[in-house]
């Protein structure tokens, strides 16, 4: 268990005289040289301390200036950790705990922030930042950073223990198939099936839990449209990066708090069917939008995509059911599940393990209905063995279990000159299973 932080109350005394004796001009005109303004700040807390307003040692001045520094020149003890590109996530949970994830683990750090006033502060920070504000009346904000990064921010008193604040970081630069082989997600073949699916305009799915990385393997997929198509992005916080020319990127909001201004992403959607889109890329399907998305699939917006939240292909199967529900909730169950069987091609599940290992377990193809029933097929699927590595991290196999002959994407693979590939490929996996 790691040990509770303790600042001195002192610190918080001598930031406040540091703000309140600062000299705002010259750390204006010193922005471009932290040292100097380290120099400066350590100066005033010295002479705070030496006139006896407060006492604390030689080192923790030197740290206490260099908190205050950081604070100035950007955000504080978050700074070092928004910059370490192995992180993926940092997690607020009040002054004294931080905790990041690195490789799907969670670990908690030995930054801590000076008191809840200067983690209140640098939170509004971030927020006036993207143009939001946080107080009273706003104590929730859900957006994004210039960089991409996802922000949320709660403050008391809706949460209990301080200020909670979370930032999902924007990697840098687009992930490959390459990368995603080399750590263990996917092999080889269900990579080169799945760019042949995408060459060919099939309707995916991209279905798994938080932090599963559905958004970067749908970045992965969306590399393989042709550049001769008409692409719109739909997303509540934006963080596709696609590499196409011929992209419209669209956002949702929330509005004023008398819901003016705000913007749904079923009403993006309604719009974007109206913009003469070859494909619509939704970043999250989460609620009624879901009967816009499936029509967009059904009605010649063949290759769109979009991501879910589910543990399973079969829970990503009912959770469409249920948001269908919620938009139309007059049309029989049958009906929805033949919409779903008629617009959805594969579902690709991918997973975080117990480890942090992310993996592709499943790519399932939607067959057809069979007695009011959708009929899937899984194509690939992830089988974790019984014994672990050295290291403790969950070992597996990829399978193939081959495509059905009356699948889609064989008619659609002879439309687009790709049928002898995909038939090499097959022919391949099921020679390597034998």
């Amino acid at each position: 268990m790691t040990e509770k932080i303790k600042v001195p109350l002192e610190w918080a005394k001598i930031r406040e005289m540091v703000f309140q004796a600062i000299d705002l001009d010259l750390i204006e005109n010193l922005k471009n040289d932290s040292q100097k303004v380290n120099r400066e700040i350590l100066t005033i807390v010295r002479n705070i301390i030496s006139s006896g307003y407060a006492y604390v040692s030689l080192d923790e001045s030197n740290l206490l200036a260099n908190m205050i520094c950081d604070e100035i020149m950007g955000y504080g003890p978050l700074d070092s950790l928004m910059n370490d590109h192995s992180i993926n996530d940092i997690l607020v949970n009040g002054p004294y705990s931080i905790y990041v994830e690195r490789n799907g683990i969670l670990s908690k750090t030995d930054k801590f922030f000076i008191n809840d006033r200067q983690l209140l502060d640098i939170a509004r920070r971030l927020v006036n930042k993207i143009g939001k504000n946080l107080d009273e009346a706003h104590p929730l904000v859900d957006s994004r950073l210039p960089d991409g990064s996802r922000l949320n921010v709660v403050i008391p008193p809706i949460t209990i223990d301080g200020v909670s604040l979370s930032i999902r970081k924007f990697g840098s630069g687009n992930r490959t198939f390459a990368e995603l082989i080399n750590y263990g997600s996917l092999n080889e073949a269900m990579a080169n099936f799945l760019v042949i699916a995408a060459r060919c305009r099939m309707n995916i799915i991209v279905s798994g839990g938080t932090g599963a990385g559905k958004t970067t393997l749908l970045n992965v997929l969306s590399q393989f449209i042709g550049e001769d198509e008409r692409i719109i992005t739909l997303e509540d916080a934006a963080e596709l990066r696609l590499q196409q020319e011929h992209v419209v990127r669209m956002e949702t909001r929330i509005g004023g708090e008398d819901g003016r201004g705000k913007v749904t992403m079923r009403n993006l959607l309604s719009n974007a069917l109206r913009m003469r889109p070859d494909r619509i890329i939704l970043g999250e399907c989460r609620g009624e939008e879901a009967y816009e998305m499936l029509q967009a699939m059904n009605t010649g917006h063949n290759g769109s995509m979009s991501t879910l939240h589910a543990n399973t292909a079969r829970d990503a199967l009912s959770r469409l059911e249920s948001m269908i529900l919620m938009a139309q909730s007059e049309l029989p169950l049958s009906a929805i599940r033949r919409y779903i069987s008629s617009s959805i091609n594969f579902i690709i599940q991918i997973s975080r393990l117990p480890d942090g290992q992310r993996k592709v377990t499943n790519i399932t193809e939607v067959i057809g209905l069979e007695s009011d029933n959708i009929i899937t097929h899984d194509i690939f699927k992830f089988k974790i063995h019984e014994e672990r590595d050295n290291n403790s991290k969950i070992k597996g196999s990829f399978f193939c279990n081959g495509l059905i002959r009356r699948s889609a994407l064989y008619d659609a693979a002879q439309y687009y000159k790709l049928s002898g590939v995909l038939e090499d490929l097959m022919m391949k996996v099921e020679n390597e299973a034998q």
